[in-house]
């Protein structure tokens, strides 16, 4: 089994950095047939801004560029999506939200037909989000903070495209430090596939 875990932050000394590895270390310690790789959208420069071009892909008249071709085939060779991302402003940051926006097309993720219906191509991807809190607990549920971040992000994007959203996470730090949080990264990593390799040996 094959995962693509893609994660978005400048500073390769981040816990972001920390918590995406620890979760690629679950993956193999499950499992040593087990593979991944690593989309680190900073470090590769990948470009998130939505320009003509991709409009032009999504009313279908042009292919997607080389960059966006690339990262759908990624997803393509993936049995599971892990995304790993600090909050900023109550969302992910900009770069991931500029990959979503511009790899999760129209005709590629979802499509409509000529009634309007929507055809969801995604169904087969069960997609993990571990993100990191920076604000506590009592502010995230006085004000519903990760009650709008679930109906924005697994349901707006994710299930529109029909991918299941198979772990929400959002970590915040535990007692002193984030070593417990570093394990329970590393336990999602260790379970990534675990019910799908118990479907195929029913």
């Amino acid at each position: 089994m094959h995962a693509l875990i893609v994660f978005a932050h400048p500073d390769r000394a981040s816990l972001t950095h920390a918590l995406a590895a620890r979760i690629a270390a679950g993956i193999v310690e499950a499992d040593r047939t087990n593979t991944f790789e690593i989309a680190d959208l900073s470090a590769e420069g990948f470009d998130p801004r939505f320009t003509a071009a991709d409009i032009s892909v999504h009313m279908e008249v042009a292919t997607p560029p080389a960059d966006v071709a690339r990262e759908q085939a990624r997803i393509d060779r993936a049995d599971a999506l892990v995304l790993v991302y600090p909050v900023y402003w109550w969302s992910m940051p900009g770069v991931l939200k500029g990959w979503i926006d511009r790899v999760f097309a129209n005709g590629w993720a979802y499509a409509e037909t000529s009634d309007g219906k929507l055809i969801k191509r995604l169904g087969h991807l069960p997609v993990h989000l571990v993100a990191l809190a920076g604000a506590d607990a009592r502010t995230y549920a006085r004000h519903g903070y990760f009650g709008a971040m679930k109906t924005q992000i697994d349901h707006g994007i994710f299930n529109y495209c029909g991918a299941p959203v198979a772990t929400s996470e959002l970590l915040m730090p535990s007692g002193a430090t984030w070593d417990a949080q570093l394990e329970r990264v590393q336990a999602i990593g260790r379970s990534l596939f675990g019910a799908a390799k118990a479907a195929d040996a029913a």
